[in-house]
């Protein structure tokens, strides 16, 4: 970028090993800044029995089921097993600060087991389960049927819903994402994708601390 003319010290191009001295202003030229500022973000509603990450040369993963034109990565991951919404971008800094679960960000799912729930099965899953050994955040959690729910998450442990339902002694027979932080998978339907919203993207940098 600096062979290129595209970064400035003081409003005067910089060159190659040109020092920078404390109180110097350091931009990019205008062509630089679309450029690097280039970000694409999809909202994806991925099957089941489709992987969400590549694994091995025989799987069939959402990336290449849709043959987008742009490179891009998933945010995340659901299980093959599931469907639902995810993320797909090129923006590398989102991938930390939405994954990781120091930050609690919200993801929500709509889930049907193989009997009828419990009375106690609403404070269970709200209060925590042990997964082998590992106690799980509190959660929220709307039962709407005899064996249906709605549950909010602000952790992603591996297969954590079907583990949290295992122990509980229920089994998983429908698991659908519906929601990531603000972005909702609406009406989008099984193997559709679209761009997200300027109001998107800006509420899910800003709520990253990204903008």
């Amino acid at each position: 970028m600096i062979e290129k003319g595209q970064i400035y010290i003081n409003n005067k191009k910089a060159v190659l090993g040109q020092k920078v001295e404390e109180g110097d202003e350091v931009t990019l030229s205008g062509h630089a800044r679309k450029k690097v500022g280039n970000y694409i973000y999809y909202a994806v509603n991925k099957p089941r029995g489709i992987e969400s990450h590549g694994v091995g040369t025989d799987s069939e993963d959402i990336i290449s089921k849709l043959e987008l034109s742009e490179k891009v990565s998933v945010v995340g991951r659901l299980d093959k097993d599931s469907s639902g919404l995810l993320l797909l971008t090129n923006d590398g800094r989102i991938v930390d600060k939405m994954l990781n679960p120091k930050y609690d960000h919200q993801k929500e799912y709509v889930v049907k087991v193989d009997k009828d729930l419990k009375e106690s099965f609403k404070r269970k899953m709200e209060s925590g389960v042990d997964i082998e050994g590992y106690m799980t955040k509190p959660t929220k959690v709307t039962v709407t049927d005899k064996r249906l729910f709605r549950i909010i998450l602000t952790e992603g442990k591996k297969h954590q819903i079907r583990r949290m339902l295992a122990a509980l002694g229920y089994t998983t027979i429908k698991l659908k994402r519906v929601r990531i932080m603000n972005i909702l998978l609406g009406k989008l339907k099984e193997g559709e994708y679209r761009k997200l919203t300027d109001a998107e993207k800006n509420t899910l940098l800003k709520s990253l601390d990204i903008i």
